[in-house]
């Protein structure tokens, strides 16, 4: 008996090592586009035709449309089995930044039982101007600061993707500013203000100019924010971090509160110029989970984190003396996997009435998946011993729970 049982343990294994790659070899599949936000009913594709199926096949054989999970984007038309679009698809909401926006889906064939592999590819289009964390910004810059010297300033956000996400930006016309647009290791463009012509406190102590993000849409779309600068007195020395780039992991259940990372900066000026503040300067997105303490430099987290949501952030912190002169370093902070997610089952077909004398009766149709990553992904399925049914992997994700003799 127990040797039985060990034998059926080493088959869920190796079927568990089937199906994976099963899915991994399934990636080359058919592939359907449509853009979000295209209205219910829309016409997707001849499924018959290319599937390469006879006309009327797909009803005599009980196709249906399988999604991961419990959401259908698209459904078969009673009639002519044609696949029309179920809902308005949101790219934003589905995918976020990652592009391109693929949803994997099985057509499913009954009698005999049938599974063909598909992705719909949701396309972007500009619904979304480029937006800044905050309406305005304050730099103190010193009227010896020599031209040349550049200043980074707060990035602006652009859920779009492709063309339509943010592409440059422009600042108001003035005599002594430019700005560049920069692009940073993610790909993500961040702009920096260049001094062109030295400052003069006693002619003009104070400034104020306009930085507009432009996206690459037609026409584009944009986002501003006011840039108030005050011109000081000389202060010698800025403020200088340890380290230009710091790295830190933390689990996605992680309390809040928690410390995540504490970042340093001296400064060798003495008095009110030597006293360092922090400030997060640039987020990857405007309601970013971290916040940061002014004086101390501690990283903690304010936001509960989802790993299946955001994988990792990427963020600037400034350090300002007393003087307005400050330094800049880099964060990126990895989200650790939790196995926070339970394995879903959705059942795809189900026989309520079985005859008693067919063996190897299909009685259910069913998927399991999991929306965790790596070995937190990994889903055994079994069923009791003593059942006069047998488990059959059937293709990817998918089993049938069959009758092992006659009833």
């Amino acid at each position: 008996m127990a040797q039985t049982k060990g034998l059926r343990k080493k088959r869920q294994v190796v079927t568990f090592i089937i199906l994976m790659l099963l899915w991994e070899a399934g990636s080359e599949s058919i592939q359907y586009s449509v853009l979000e936000e295209t209205e219910s009913g829309t016409f997707v594709a001849n499924l018959t035709k290319d599937l390469g199926l006879r006309t009327g096949e797909l009803a005599a054989r009980g196709a249906r449309v399988v999604f991961k999970g419990n959401r259908q984007h698209l459904q078969l038309d009673p009639q002519t089995y044609d696949l029309l679009l179920n809902e308005k698809l949101d790219r934003e909401e589905l995918c976020g930044a990652t592009e391109p926006c693929l949803l994997p889906f099985q057509v499913l064939l009954e009698n005999p039982l049938q599974f063909f592999q598909a992705a719909l590819q949701v396309g972007d289009i500009n619904d979304h101007a480029p937006e800044f964390p905050a309406r305005d910004m304050l730099l103190k810059i010193s009227e010896i600061t020599a031209p040349g010297k550049i200043f980074p300033l707060k990035m602006a956000q652009d859920l779009d993707v492709g063309s339509n996400s943010l592409q440059s930006y422009t600042i108001s016309s003035n005599s002594h500013f430019r700005v560049l647009t920069r692009n940073r290791s993610d790909g993500r463009k961040f702009p920096v203000l260049v001094l062109d012509k030295a400052l003069d406190r006693e002619e003009q102590p104070e400034l104020r100019l306009t930085l507009t993000a432009l996206d690459g849409g037609s026409p584009p779309r944009s986002g501003t924010i006011e840039i108030q600068i005050w011109v000081l007195d000389s202060n010698d020395n800025a403020p200088e971090f340890a380290q230009e780039l710091y790295e830190a992991q933390v689990p996605e259940n992680s309390s809040l509160g928690s410390l995540v990372i504490t970042v340093s900066a001296r400064d060798l000026d003495a008095g009110s110029f030597g006293e360092v503040s922090y400030a997060l300067l640039q987020t990857d997105d405007v309601d970013q989970p971290f916040e940061i303490n002014a004086i101390t430099g501690e990283i903690r987290l304010r936001k509960t984190l989802d790993f299946e949501e955001f994988q990792s952030y990427h963020m600037d912190v400034e350090a300002t003396d007393g003087g307005g002169l400050s330094g800049k370093c880099s964060i990126v902070i990895k989200v650790l996997d939790v196995n926070d997610n339970a394995p879903e089952l959705a059942m795809s077909s189900l026989s309520s009435a079985i005859p008693e004398n067919l063996p190897e009766t299909i009685v259910a149709v069913f998927s399991v998946s999991d929306a965790d990553s790596g070995h937190n992904q990994q889903v055994i399925c079994s069923i009791d011993d003593n059942l006069p049914f047998l488990l059959r992997p059937s293709a990817e994700n998918f089993y049938t729970l069959v009758t092992e003799g006659a009833l």
